[in-house]
């Protein structure tokens, strides 16, 4: 079980460059199966959930070879339906294989996805989709086997605007005879990203970032090479950083629009922020000031991922903040952890009422999912002495060698 000791007080400054997207790679590499060509894809961060993507994809029989940040992913000898259990509990993003490996190979099964610990998340709208497509899914003993004799288009309308079950569909109907249409589709910038790859090789997909999407059926798909979009939930999480040590960071490779409720939010706690196309400078305040009322919904509302980072922030502003999480219902577990280190925060179902402290102190805590441990990473750096984070694991799931990237622009943080 990894861990990870801080020793806060030290200002976060200089520059950083943010990586791919982790959540544009993954349903990426689940649509590299569709093609059966070469696949080249740029910009893919070292992730342990990336890892777990690239073993599926060897487990179906693709050649997978990486070249730094660079993918080449041949999906021409791909000779299995079957996905292995165990890298699928691993991983809750693992279930856009399902509308991946339907459109390539007519058949799948794999079992019921795993992930983080953040509360019900059903995929019920991944299957009813599918089904409407004309897919045979059956759920035996906690697997999914599904076949189909050739999908079929048709208009979708989604109770929720899921990413996961639009990002299947999109997958899904690549080969589809007619055009589908989503709509209440996920808007999230990550859609987009995979809208752009799957046209990149051929597919002929419309209005990703928009709340209808449509994709129209094609025969074949060839070569294609592709760079993943920035990540905006480590831009954001590294912005906070800075702005909870009193410090100033300039990060390059970013797209501004994809974060503006955060940046929106950090300039309500007193943040200087300027941008340009591709870049972010942010300039701590001395004091950081109470974010009156902050609700998570689907993008572009306020992204349920930087939930735990803007509650880290709070802890040590001026005044009562209250946090709603609207996406999941079990996404307040670090909120312990943080009250471990001085934090006064109240917790009432899905609101979270947080009361400024003057400052947060060491302890030992445990990250319980991938975005609490990065605000229990934030909250170490501005925290007086040392703190140890146990089960870091779970925070290389989203961050590329996230103590490494700190270490650069002055945090004092050692992988034990």
């Amino acid at each position: 079980m990894s861990k990870l000791m801080i020793r806060g007080g030290h200002k976060i400054e200089g520059e950083l460059r943010v990586g791919g997207a982790k959540n544009s790679v993954l349903p990426i590499l689940a649509a590299t199966v569709l093609n059966g060509k070469v696949n080249i894809v740029h910009d893919i961060p070292k992730l342990s959930d990336v890892e777990v993507m690239i073993k599926i994809l060897k487990a179906v029989g693709c050649g997978v070879k990486r070249e730094g940040n660079t993918m080449i992913v041949d999906s021409s000898k791909l000779n299995n339906h079957k996905i292995p259990e165990e890298l699928v509990r691993e991983m809750r993003s693992s279930i856009v294989f399902l509308g991946a490996m339907l459109a390539r190979c007519g058949e799948t099964i794999m079992s019921y996805p795993g992930g983080c610990e953040i509360g019900p998340r059903p995929i019920d709208l991944h299957l009813k989709s599918l089904r409407e497509m004309g897919a045979v899914i059956e759920e035996k003993h906690g697997f999914l086997i599904c076949k189909s004799k050739g999908l079929k288009a048709c208009e979708i309308q989604l109770d929720f605007p899921s990413v996961g079950a639009t990002e299947n569909i999109m997958l899904a109907a690549v080969f589809a005879q007619g055009t589908t249409t989503i709509r209440n589709a996920a808007r999230e910038p990550e859609i987009t990203d995979l809208q752009n790859f799957i046209n990149a090789m051929g597919g002929k997909v419309s209005g990703a970032g928009s709340a209808t999407i449509q994709i129209e059926g094609v025969k074949e798909l060839h070569d294609v090479e592709h760079t993943i979009i920035p990540d905006r939930i480590v831009a954001g999480t590294y912005l906070i950083a800075a702005a909870m040590t009193k410090g100033e960071i300039i990060l390059k490779n970013v797209i501004p629009e994809h974060i503006q409720s955060t940046i929106y939010k950090l300039k309500e706690s007193g943040c200087r922020i300027l941008y340009t196309q591709d870049s972010i400078k942010l300039v701590a305040p001395e004091k950081l000031h109470a974010i009156e009322s902050t609700k998570t919904l689907p993008y572009p509302g306020f992204p349920t991922d930087m939930q735990s980072q803007i509650m880290a922030l709070m802890t040590m502003s001026e005044g009562i903040s209250i946090i709603t999480e609207n996406i999941f219902e079990n996404r307040y577990k670090h909120a312990y952890e943080l009250v471990r280190m001085g934090a006064n925060i109240k917790i009432d179902g899905r609101v979270a009422i947080i009361k400024g402290v003057p400052k947060l102190t060491g302890a030992t805590v445990a990250a319980n999912d991938l975005r609490g441990g990065a605000a229990l990473i934030l909250a170490g750096l501005a925290a007086e002495g040392a703190t140890i984070i146990e089960n870091a694991k779970h925070i290389e799931r989203g961050y590329d060698h996230i103590e490494e990237v700190l270490k650069i622009v002055g945090a004092e943080i050692y992988k034990l």
